[in-house]
């Protein structure tokens, strides 16, 4: 077996060098290697070959789009490889958790006001969503009581109040709310009242998003809210003291 050295083979005419004949094989032999400088390297339409093939990256020959495989095709990620997603991820179904933000307010805090909408202290969070089709789940538990009639309480999002009931006449939309005309064998001094709710919310929009628990008074009263303590103020081992909280997840579409 003959041996040639040369540096360099062109085609004899024009531009176009063809090595060897079909079924021709070429090896390069361990520890050599083929170098492309500024160069475009052609592969045929279809490989059919199993040898493993490692890059840093791939990218599509002609315009933006790249399509990994053909339909009934199976793509398997090995136990302990991970998929790292910095866009946005398409087409995998929905039901994404894609975020949770939380807040939760654990001291006491005292409202007072006449029908008046005020902030209840570290019940507020901020969301941006990923996507307008992502909708928003919000879960809120807050402990409410009153000194005098009832007190209310709604989820804000934004400036717009959300998991409200529909207003037929003079009443309050309202999420949840505590009332102190309980049976007199109840002293409600004592009482506070824990209020659930969860609401999925569609806010179509990726833009920062405010969501926030609201209290006042629901009576013509100059009454005092009373969150996370009961309207007895007091800090006797009967009084029972909680925690309130609202959680926002959004889940992709």
């Amino acid at each position: 077996m003959s041996e040639v050295k040369v540096n360099k083979i062109s085609p004899r005419s024009g531009t176009a060098f063809t090595l060897g004949d079909s079924g021709d094989t070429f090896t390069v032999p361990s520890g050599a290697g083929l170098t492309l400088t500024n160069s475009t390297l052609l592969l045929p339409t279809t490989i059919t070959s199993t040898t493993e093939v490692k890059t840093n990256k791939i990218s599509p020959a002609t315009g933006t789009a790249f399509a990994l495989g053909d339909s009934g095709d199976t793509f398997t990620v090995p136990s302990g490889a991970t998929i790292v997603n910095s866009g946005t991820a398409t087409g995998f179904g929905g039901g994404k958790v894609l975020q949770v933000v939380s807040a939760t307010q654990t001291g006491k805090e005292s409202i007072t006001g006449d029908a008046d909408w005020t902030d209840a202290t570290n019940l507020t969070l901020v969301i941006t969503c990923a996507a307008t089709s992502s909708k928003v789940l919000v879960l809120a538990n807050v402990s409410l009581a009153c000194d005098a009639r009832y007190g209310v309480w709604r989820i804000l999002r934004d400036s717009t109040a959300i998991s409200v009931g529909v207003q037929a006449g003079s009443e309050d939309e309202v999420s949840g709310g505590s009332m102190t005309n309980i049976p007199e064998e109840i002293d409600d001094r004592y009482v506070n009242y824990a209020n659930m709710v969860n609401y999925l919310d569609s806010p179509s929009s990726t833009s920062e998003l405010t969501y926030k628990i609201q209290v006042r008074n629901s009576s013509d009263l100059n009454a005092t809210q009373y969150v996370n303590v009961p309207s007895a103020n007091s800090t006797a081992a009967y009084i029972a003291r909680t925690a309130s909280t609202i959680t926002a997840i959004e889940i992709g579409a």
